[in-house]
Formats: C-alpha cells, structure tokens, sequence
C-alpha cells in the first residue's frame, strides 16, 4: 500500500503521494491522452484508454487512508488536460465564498486527485496551491507554493484549497513562487524548462455523504461539466472495473440525460441554502 501522510493532508489541505505510477504507466497514460485529446470528450470513467486512473485502485486506497473510510464515491468529476493554459488562485468546492455555507462546517470530505504525467520537480507547468488554505474561503490566504511532483507521483488536495495550474518554476530563485498574475514579469532566461507537452488527468472522489451531494448539486449547474456528461457513456466494463475497485459510482450521465435544467451557468454561482 502506498504511503500517505494522512495528518499532513488534513493540516495543510494537500498533500503528494510518491511513486504510485511506473514510468511505463505514464508512457501509456500519455499516449492516451493524445488519442483522446481527438477522439474522446467524456470523462474518464466513460474513457476506457484512461479509466484505469479510477479503476486501478490506487486513487481508492488514498482516499480511504485520508478519510477514514472503505467507502468512497465517484460523481462523475474527472477529466483530462494536454497544454492546458488555465492560471489564477481559485477554490474547486460549491461554497467558496460565504463562510457560513455548508461546505465551512465541519470535516470536508470531498478530494481533488492530479496525475500530472510529466516531471514538475525540476520543470516548469506544475501546480500552484496556497499553503493550508482549506479553512477559510479567502483565496489571498496561505503560503503560495510551487509543487515539486515527480513522474509516477499523485497530487491531492482539498476541494477547498486554494489552487492554480500552469504554476511557473524558477532557474533562480527555486525559493520563489511566482503568483499567477505575475508570470509575465519573469524573462525566459530564469524560468525552469518544460518536460515536453502537459498532461494533466483530474478526478474528485469522496464519502457518499452530505458534502458530496451538495457538491454534485453544484456541478449539475455547470455547463462544462454537463457537457461532459452528455458524452459520457459507463458500459458494464467500467462499471464492473470499479466495483472491482471498491469505487462506488453515481451515474451522473444517465441522472441528468433527460433534465433540461441542468448546465446553466457557464460560470459558478453560489448555490442557495
């Protein structure tokens, strides 16, 4: 089994678990992020070249260690990036902005996986998190930080921690950590290179509890998300693989395929309580 620094995560709201993926395993996870970067939409579960990041039982066993619990659900939050350009301090959960939501009382039990296939410990891409972010809704709050993951690790942090992909890594100072708005002001000389093209693969997995319900309440409001879903299709393969797993699925594609009022919102809007 793999080690997880369990009391780091819950302290700081994030946490790196080394070494879960061989090489060869992220070789393949590659190339298959270029084949669906052109023939896949769905998400990853529904994708049976990259399914295997949620069926395999790596992600299980971490989240089971980090909350506790045998029993961790899949919502259908998950996906892929190659060369995405997406930067800013942002906060993933429903409620991230009134401290009075739901998502700000007691333990939070939603987590965010990266598999970032490519080398972020000495190269440049990687993500940007603030430092033990993940008790207030301020995004200004907690250390800004560069995470050094290596090939074959797996980030995890909160859905309430503060977070930006496409961090910048320094030549010089390595110390320094770049905000996001402020990557344009670095000459090229003293940004760290890149590991050749970013891929990126993303899941949420949680308890099947009241957390997670309001959080698959909000994406049904999201039409990126919605989008996915349309094209996203479990055949018995997949979900027999993550049974296999003990991943219990919520079959989001199949609950909101006749409901015309989903995917509003291009943008989040809070939701109501």
């Amino acid at each position: 089994m793999v080690a997880v620094d369990v009391t780091g995560f819950w302290e700081n709201g994030w946490t790196i678990v080394r070494g879960v993926y061989t090489k060869d395993d992220v070789q393949r996870l590659r190339e298959a992020a270029y084949w669906s970067r052109k023939h896949f939409g769905g998400d990853l579960l529904a994708n049976a070249r990259l399914r295997e990041v949620l069926t395999d039982g790596n992600f299980v066993r971490i989240a089971q260690q980090i909350l506790g619990e045998d029993k961790i659900l899949y919502a259908g939050d998950s996906a892929f990036t190659v060369n995405g350009i997406q930067r800013g301090f942002h906060k993933d959960n429903a409620d991230r902005i009134d401290p009075n939501a739901p998502d700000w009382q007691g333990r939070y039990t939603v987590l965010r996986f990266g598999v970032y296939l490519q080398d972020h410990y000495r190269h440049t891409g990687g993500l940007n998190l603030r430092h033990q972010s993940h008790n207030t809704p301020d995004v200004n709050v907690g250390k800004p930080l560069y995470v050094r993951s290596r090939v074959g690790d797996v980030v995890v942090w909160s859905l309430r921690t503060t977070h930006s992909g496409n961090g910048l890594q320094l030549k010089f100072p390595k110390s320094k950590v770049p905000l996001p708005h402020e990557h344009d002001k670095y000459a090229k000389w003293r940004v760290a290179s890149k590991d050749g093209d970013r891929i990126a693969l993303f899941a949420a997995l949680g308890l099947d509890d009241a957390h997670m319900s309001r959080y698959t309440d909000y994406l049904k409001t999201r039409k990126y998300i919605c989008d996915i879903w349309r094209k996203s299709r479990y055949d018995q393969a997949a979900l027999s693989a993550a049974e296999q797993a003990g991943l219990l699925v919520r079959n989001l594609p199949v609950e909101t395929a006749n409901d015309t009022t989903v995917g509003q919102n291009a943008d989040y809007v809070a939701l109501p309580y």
